[in-house]
C-alpha cells in the first residue's frame, strides 16, 4: 500500500498491531473530549468515538487516512471504561469474575469527506478471580488504561477461560477486518 496513513492513537498495542499490516504511518494521538450520545447502541458508540477522533487528526491533516479506535468492555450491557483508581479497577475486575462479557472495537478510516466505519467483538470469559489475585494484578498497574481493567494481551491473559471472536479486537485493533478495507482503498 503506498499510501500515508496517521494512527489517531497513543496506544502501544494498537501501534504494534498496524505495525503488522506493513504500511507507513505516523502517530498523532486525537486528544478531544469524547462525546457520547445518549440514544446510541454500544456498537454505535465504539464506532462514533472512532470516527470523532479520527475527524479531529483528519482536519488537521487532510490528504492523509486518518485510523480512529476506540474499544468498550460491555457487562450485562453496561460498559466498563478505564478505572480511575484502584477501587474502581477492583470493582470492574471483580464485577468481570466468572462472567462472559463482550468487547467491542470500533474503527474509523478518515480522509477528506471519505469515512468509513465498522466494529468487531468477541466474547471473553474470565475465570473466577479471588480478591488477593485481583489486588495482585492491580498492583501490577496494567488495568489502568484499558478499557475493562484488563489486558488480554498481558498479565491479564492469565484469567481469561476462553475467547469467542476476533482476539485482536479485544486488544484494541480488529486487524483482519481493518486489513481488508485499507487493501480495498
Amino acid at each position: 500500500m503506498n499510501k500515508e496513513f496517521i494512527l489517531a492513537s497513543n496506544s502501544p498495542r494498537r501501534n504494534e498491531l498496524l505495525k503488522l499490516l506493513d504500511i507507513k504511518f505516523t502517530v498523532l494521538a486525537s486528544d478531544i473530549c469524547e462525546e457520547i450520545m445518549n440514544d446510541l447502541t454500544n456498537e454505535e458508540v465504539v464506532m462514533d468515538l472512532a470516527l470523532q477522533k479520527a475527524k479531529h487528526i483528519s482536519g488537521l491533516h487532510p490528504n492523509h487516512y486518518v485510523l480512529g479506535f476506540d474499544t468498550l468492555v460491555i457487562l450485562n450491557n453496561t460498559p466498563l471504561g478505564k478505572p480511575v483508581d484502584d477501587q474502581d479497577a477492583f470493582r470492574m475486575l471483580k464485577a468481570l469474575s466468572g462472567k462472559t462479557h463482550t468487547v467491542l472495537t470500533g474503527c474509523a478510516i478518515v480522509k477528506g469527506s471519505f469515512e468509513e466505519i465498522f466494529y468487531d467483538s468477541a466474547e471473553v470469559e474470565f475465570a473466577e478471580l479471588t480478591d488477593d489475585e485481583i489486588y495482585q494484578y492491580i498492583a501490577s498497574k496494567e488495568p489502568f488504561d484499558k478499557a475493562g481493567a484488563y489486558g488480554i494481551q498481558g498479565i491479564g491473559a492469565k484469567f481469561i477461560k476462553k475467547i469467542n471472536g476476533d482476539y485482536y479486537s479485544v486488544m484494541g485493533m480488529p486487524v483482519h477486518k481493518l486489513y481488508h478495507r485499507l487493501k480495498n482503498l
